[in-house]
């Protein structure tokens, strides 16, 4: 809005204010991050992990439909955030939330955080993240060398190549699975002959000129839904994803994918890649990575590993080995923000070769320019922030030997926790911890006795009212708020692979004790006792089944 005489009125000078750096620290806005920085350190100190607050009355306050028309004050808006938000959001890195991959951050994050979002960089393209974007390929080669441990000449090659890549940054896991499997898409169906490859002519053209009648993935039934997403958006149809039986240890069973393999064969249904899950998210269990590359090595087809989860483990010395074999992986998938503790949006997919990247790479005349360092030529998506620049400062800060203590102290835990689950008569641990995940459930020790002599009508209604006990359990404790465990169902050989409801429990965390673990339990007994239905029938159930043997 202009005046007559050609000067901004009021309205625009004020407006315009708003983005200049306020001019003194005893600013009102350095007030109101004074407040606003001590009331979330109010809430993140703090154990409770949410309030007894109904999602419908939350959601009253945030009903209008209609952008205002008058503005506000920074310091009313604040005030607003603080008690709609704020209060009502869910404390994720409270050490009693142990049901999800979400944990505490260093506290060192929020105020570099600041600098990532006053710079506001887009990594997109070198103009816009000059000394970002070298940051960022430094970062990708300290993953690359965590995984594949190339010499130092390897890195000084390649790192910082115009033409290459050693990986690239994703908002998450879903986009670096993605990343791998388009990359590994366009490789196997590149340009042939008169064939201009399938990034020109599409899929139709592809599998022609190739003669396959189609394309799979094959990942254990423990992969993530990711997968699919992969196939979709890449054209393979979630359908090829093809689902692998898992042994007792909730691990792919190589024979059974050989098997299939051999059916995929006979149908000319080509594999793209077979891909390795190293902590699942269910149970965090790790599938055997180097039988999974010699079966890939056979096929020639492309080996992923979606080490989302698990990939953190391969700073601690101690538990590497359970990774054995990732490093023959082609390309490795690592969420910074699992365990390597940094903020939601920072995924990562690595490459092997730096030559792979290049199937995927996109040019244009205004920006990703053909020899430039643009990072955008090599990535799903365009427009990024500098989220590495968080993970490069917790590296140099908590070190690797300070990751090595946080991910040994995890696994220490998850196992502490399931010889308590093992104590326990009426508890029953269902998958055993290999990093720190496990799964376990509720069941009275009658109800276990009872199982041993039950038919198999019997068995099948206590296992449903089981079932339905444990969602009443975790959900009763979802809403009281003191603490959270999350639930999954599992098809254990134990019940004859029925589906089983479990509560998963995730103990990255590092503020979480042993005497959290201890009263998440006594909690889940005392709700228990508060069912009306499925705990009654059960136990009345139980007796008349012992009654009679």
């Amino acid at each position: 809005m202009v005046s007559d005489n050609k000067t901004p009125d009021a309205s625009l000078e004020n407006l315009l204010r708003i983005f200049t750096v306020p001019e003194a620290p005893d600013s009102t806005l350095g007030q109101i991050e004074q407040e606003l920085s001590q009331n979330l350190n109010q809430f993140l100190r703090e154990h409770i992990v949410a309030e007894e607050k109904p999602l419908s009355d939350i959601e009253k306050d945030f009903s209008d439909p209609l952008i205002p028309e008058t503005p506000t004050f920074v310091s009313e808006h604040t005030q607003h955030l603080l008690n709609t938000l704020v209060a009502q959001s869910v404390h994720t890195s409270a050490p009693s939330f142990i049901g999800h991959m979400t944990s505490a951050l260093p506290y060192f994050l929020m105020p570099l955080s600041k600098i990532m979002i006053a710079l506001n960089q887009n990594l997109v393209k070198i103009e816009t993240s000059k000394a970002f974007t070298p940051l960022e390929r430094q970062v990708l080669g300290m993953l690359h060398g965590l995984i594949y441990k190339q010499e130092d000449s390897f890195y000084q090659k390649w790192m910082h190549s115009a033409n290459h890549s050693l990986g690239a940054f994703c908002s998450g896991g879903t986009i670096a699975n993605i990343t791998a499997l388009w990359v590994a898409r366009n490789n196997l169906l590149k340009a042939d002959g008169t064939f201009k490859g399938i990034a020109r002519e599409g899929l139709f053209q592809a599998l022609k000129h190739y003669n396959y009648d189609g394309i799979a993935i094959l990942v254990s039934e423990r992969g993530h839904y990711s997968l699919k997403k992969a196939a979709d958006v890449l054209g393979i149809g979630r359908d090829n994803v093809i689902a692998i039986k898992t042994d007792d240890n909730n691990r792919i069973c190589p024979i059974a994918l050989k098997q299939k393999l051999v059916e995929l064969k006979e149908k000319n249904i080509k594999p793209l890649a077979i891909v390795g899950v190293a902590g699942t998210t269910e149970t965090g269990s790790i599938d055997p990575l180097n039988e999974l590359a010699d079966i890939a090595e056979a096929e020639q087809c492309h080996f992923h590993v979606d080490a989302a989860w698990g990939g953190a483990t391969l700073m601690s010395n101690t538990y590497r080995v359970l990774l054995a074999g990732i490093e023959r992986a082609d390309s490795v998938t690592i969420d910074a923000h699992k365990q390597l503790y940094v903020p939601m949006g920072a995924g990562m997919v690595i490459f092997k070769n730096p030559a792979s990247m290049s199937a995927i790479e996109h040019h244009a005349e205004y920006i990703l320019r053909k020899g430039s360092k643009d990072l955008g030529s090599h990535t799903l998506e365009g427009s990024r922030s500098g989220m590495a620049m968080l993970l490069y400062a917790s590296f140099n800060i908590i070190s690797r030997p300070g990751y090595e203590l946080l991910i040994d102290q995890s696994i220490q835990k998850a196992k502490y926790f399931a010889k308590l689950i093992h104590a326990q008569t009426d508890f029953e641990l269902i998958s055993e911890p290999e990093l720190c995940l496990l799964t376990y459930r509720f069941t009275p020790e009658i109800v276990q006795r009872a199982l041993q002599y039950a038919t198999v009508e019997e068995t099948e209604t206590l296992h449903e009212l089981l079932n339905d006990l444990t969602k009443f359990i975790q959900k009763r404790q979802r809403e009281s708020g003191k603490s959270f465990v999350s639930r999954t169902r599992l098809t254990p050989k134990k019940w004859d692979n029925r589906a089983t409801t479990v509560f998963r429990v995730v103990l990255a965390n590092p503020l979480t004790s042993y005497d959290i673990l201890q009263s998440v339990l006594e909690e889940q007994r005392d709700i228990a006792e508060q069912s009306t239905i499925s705990l009654p029938k059960m136990l009345q159930l139980s007796e008349a089944i012992l009654s009679k043997k």
